[in-house]
């Protein structure tokens, strides 16, 4: 389906209601865009000028072929009339314009590689040529099947190590692969039909691996105990389904109804990624409760080890328990419960004390790696023009009388006298009643202080000129675009939290008929979002781990990732509560012993879920080395969440929490309880009475 309907992913971060937004509305309405992007081919030289002859004629052959290449649609080169601008004022910097064809993500990237080859052909001795833009950083990125292959492996690794079994470590990886890759091919229909941005694939597949070879795990683990308990096969295989595919089922609806939870931010850009990650989650539960039993009929047996297989062959108890790990630390902390939980919600409070300093923006390619060659002619340009060179602001007006007309003339004159400002140069008269002139800030995009910038311009300079006339005025641009986005995502978290809270409170209020276990898993899960972005601010924000995964300057947290990586947060926080506390719930159903309850609650699921965590881990982090900032934000984001979640919440906090609340943890009034539907997550069967072997994934 991928190769028959195409992609047709959408990059722009067009944000209705705000400045930027109408400045955009103006220049789409009366100021036709280019098709494509347009990137640069920077040059240096030292000692010299870009204007001597040997240099302007090696440039300038190389600025002819690259205008003859595939799906290039321009070059404008600083030697022809007028482009005299492009050149820095002390001649040892220059830049060309290449105006591709399409947007970048539709783009052949190897044909942009043929761009960068052929002008990265004319360095020579003194002679630095980069270049910069959309299409060349993407066509730089590590390609996805790589990464992805590399997180499989990790994912590989771990599981073997569990089962010992070359057929239990596979069944998880096919079936996350099989989900994931459905869910990329129907990305292609869904970017026809809404607007999808490029990185759509990439945040698809990062979901999906990690939640694909969890829910899996959770089936094949329920599957293997009761084959090891003398189960039949075909019943066993039934039961697992039965019970884990009902808890993935669940699991993976409160994912998605988190993802969705993004819906209430109003940002088309945010509900593209909200619907490609659904869908893809969607294809990984598919995966799991269909495929996966399919592939259990095919194994057999074998989804033991060998050791297991001839275990059970040769003896008749294959239930009597060994005394483990986990089950000697479930019954270890009851007894330092308060002590316990009071030294996890330390630890959760100094990994977050780093959120107080949280700043939203946007990384420009000054956090590409160093080695990428768009951070180098980020760098070059900078130095040739200006910090403020790579985030140009756009002051877009519409007049309507001659009086604008005298009134836009005073402000252009006024701006260049703005403090914080680098040069101006204002918009030719093209005979439309739309002007656009271009500020050039003295900092660089991604600073506070042009953020500043653009808000005293908004608040003060442009009312000052536009006060008693018709003349209306916006301030736009990439950097301005960005900047509105984290100040609308900023405004609207507080819905967004309450949105996915709220219904995360309902469905465990169903699921456990409890009402201290689901308001203990908001505070939870909240503890955990909060130490999240902590190690976000800390890591990219005050650069304490950037050079240690290879990306260039620190950088502000991106404006839209708070909203993607909360409702992913809660929706995998959900998925471990849910594991956990139903085990409980179903001991507390047989014997009304809270404290047996969370014991074997925990003793049944630590196993499968610190494994499940190792996994995630393994599948996030290798996405940080995708050569991309929002990328690697993402990975190092949830990784440590997860991290922090299962290893302290899960295994410790919570239950701890647990036995401290006795009882009261299963109080539900009366009249509440005859009014709430009924919902089984795991319902009671014989097989879940079974004691688990010691050599199984429990």
């Amino acid at each position: 389906m991928s190769q028959a309907v195409k992609t047709s992913y959408d990059n722009s971060f067009t944000l209705g209601g705000s400045g930027s937004g109408h400045a955009q509305e103006l220049l789409q309405r009366s100021v036709p865009a280019q098709a494509g992007d347009s990137d640069q081919i920077v040059w240096r030289v030292s000692p010299g000028s870009v204007t001597d002859p040997a240099v302007k004629a090696k440039l300038s052959a190389a600025l002819d072929q690259v205008a003859r290449l595939p799906e290039v649609a321009s070059v404008a080169s600083p030697y022809r009339p007028g482009g005299e601008v492009q050149i820095s004022p002390d001649g040892h910097t220059a830049y060309a314009v290449v105006g591709f064809t399409k947007a970048a993500d539709n783009l052949d990237p190897a044909n942009v590689k043929r761009v960068i080859a052929v002008a990265t052909a004319a360095r020579g001795p003194g002679l630095d040529v980069e270049l910069g833009g959309q299409a060349v950083a993407h066509a730089e990125e590590t390609p996805l099947s790589a990464v992805s292959a590399v997180g499989i492996v990790g994912a590989a690794v771990i599981l073997l190590l569990a089962f010992g079994s070359l057929f239990a470590m596979a069944l998880p990886i096919a079936t996350a692969v099989a989900g994931v890759s459905s869910g990329l091919m129907l990305m292609a229909p869904l970017s026809h039909l809404t607007s999808v941005t490029g990185i759509a694939p990439m945040l698809g597949a990062l979901i999906g691996l990690g939640v694909g070879v969890d829910y899996a795990l959770f089936i094949v683990t329920r599957h293997r105990r009761g084959l090891l308990a003398g189960v039949d096969p075909r019943e066993s295989a039934v039961a697992a389904l039965n019970t884990s595919g009902r808890a993935v089922l669940f699991a993976g609806g409160t994912v998605g109804i988190a993802l969705l939870g993004l819906l209430t931010l109003g940002q088309e850009f945010l509900d593209g990624l909200a619907y490609a990650a659904v869908i893809t989650v969607g294809c990984t539960v598919l995966a799991a409760i269909t495929l996966l039993p399919a592939l259990f009929g095919v194994i057999g047996m074998r989804v033991l080890s060998r050791r297991e297989r001839r275990r059970l062959g040769e003896s008749t108890d294959t239930a009597s328990p060994t005394l483990g790990l986990w089950a000697r630390w479930a019954r270890v902390v009851p007894r330092y419960r308060a002590v316990l939980a009071a030294a996890s919600v330390a630890v959760m409070v100094v990994v977050s004390l780093p959120v107080l300093h949280l700043r939203l923006g946007f990384a420009d390619a000054s956090s590409d790696p160093k080695s990428s060659t768009s951070h180098k002619a980020y760098v070059m340009l900078a130095d040739g023009f200006g910090a403020g060179f790579n985030g140009p602001l756009l002051v877009v007006a519409q007049t309507q009388s001659a009086g604008d007309r005298a009134a836009l003339d005073r402000l252009d004159g006024a701006l260049a006298a703005v403090p914080g400002v680098a040069a101006v140069q204002a918009g030719s008269d093209s005979g439309s009643d739309v002007t656009v002139t271009q500020v050039l800030p003295v900092t660089a995009p991604e600073t506070p202080a042009t953020s500043e910038l653009i808000k005293h311009l908004r608040n003060d300079v442009i009312p000052a000129y536009t006060h008693g006339t018709t003349l209306q005025v916006y301030v736009g641009g990439l950097t301005a675009t960005f900047d509105d986005f984290a100040a609308a995502t900023s405004a609207k978290l507080p819905w967004l939290l309450a949105a996915i809270v709220g219904v995360s409170f309902l469905l465990l209020l169903v699921a456990f008929r409890s009402l201290l276990i689901p308001a203990m898993t908001a505070v939870v899960n909240l503890l955990s979002a909060a130490a999240s972005f902590g190690v976000l601010t800390a890591v990219f924000q005050w650069g304490w781990g950037t050079h240690l995964i290879g990306l260039g300057a620190p950088t502000p947290v991106e404006g839209y990732l708070p909203g993607l990586v909360l409702a992913i947060l809660f929706g995998l926080s959900m998925d471990y509560q849910v594991f956990l506390v139903s085990r409980m719930a179903e001991e507390w159903s047989h014997s009304r012993d809270n404290a047996r309850a969370v014991i074997v609650g925990q003793t049944d699921t630590a196993r499968v879920i610190t494994a499940a965590a190792a996994i995630m881990i393994a599948v996030f982090l290798t996405f940080v080395f995708f050569g991309q900032v929002n990328i690697a934000e993402f990975g190092i984001g949830l990784a440590a969440a997860v991290a922090l979640d299962a290893f302290i919440l899960r295994t410790v906090l919570v239950p701890a929490l647990m036995h401290l609340c006795g009882r009261a943890n299963w109080w539900l009034p009366g009249w509440l309880d005859r009014r709430l539907p009924h919902l089984a997550v795991e319902p009671s069967t014989p097989e879940q009475a079974l004691p688990a072997p010691s050599s199984a994934l429990v």
